[in-house]
């Protein structure tokens, strides 16, 4: 009796580590991944800041700076950063035009991996004559040796 409590307990502590095993993992890949969240929120920080300074070159740096980068809205595609920038400058930056108070709420940041992270939310602007154009928007993230950056946005507004 006393050897098969012996073998059992043996047995017992080879196999506790492994029982454990998925909770370690899972907890280091929910701190990745919290990391990962906490980055691309700062980004969003960041921009909505920058915005809020009326400064569209820091909120731009927000999004990836390629040819490649996508930004959908009112119906149309503007393809890569100078282009983006360019529909930023004439609607918000241009004279007569505001730029107005930048909120973003209900953010949902789903990290997809090490390297690309789907998020969703709203926006609303408060412009200085009391109207406040809001809407929502879908944002990729990819992440590059500089950190988190927009790929594509789709930003859509409400009526």
């Amino acid at each position: 009796m006393r050897r098969s409590f012996i073998r059992y307990s043996l047995f017992s502590l080879c196999i506790l580590p492994f029982a454990f095993a998925p909770l370690v993992v899972a907890q280091s890949t929910y701190n990745a991944y919290g990391t990962e969240t906490r980055a691309i929120q700062k980004v969003l920080r960041m921009q909505q800041d920058a915005w809020n300074h009326h400064n569209l070159e820091a909120f731009m740096a927000g999004y990836w700076n390629s040819p490649d980068l996508t930004f959908f809205s009112e119906g149309r595609e503007q393809d890569g950063w100078q282009a983006t920038m360019d529909r930023y400058l004439a609607t918000y930056g241009s004279p007569g035009h505001e730029m107005g108070r930048l909120d973003f709420s209900k953010l949902r940041i789903e990290v997809l991996g090490q390297e690309g992270a789907f998020v969703r939310g709203e926006w609303k602007l408060t412009m200085p004559n009391g109207k406040t154009p809001h809407g929502l928007f879908t944002l990729i993230f990819r992440k590059f040796s500089d950190g988190w950056k927009i790929v594509h946005d789709h930003t859509s507004a409400s009526d």
